[in-house]
């Protein structure tokens, strides 16, 4: 599990992508979110922009990012 600690209140989801390196760029990680790849505690979220907080745990490619305070 991948844990990101949080520098403000959230992060956004395309953000946290790119902060794990599960993704290369901003744009690989709308193009992973829009396909419906990417899962925020279990359900699919094709937000880019979708503000993840302390406890959000993201789905992607067999990978998790736990989002941390």
């Amino acid at each position: 599990m991948i844990r990101i600690k949080l520098k403000d209140e959230f992060i956004k989801l395309g953000q946290a992508l790119k902060a794990a390196n599960l993704v290369e760029s901003g744009v690989d990680a709308k193009n992973v979110i829009k396909d419906g790849l990417v899962r925020v505690n279990g359900e699919v979220d094709i937000r880019r922009g979708r503000k993840l907080y302390a406890g959000d745990i993201v789905d992607f490619n067999g990978e998790q990012i736990k989002i941390e305070d």
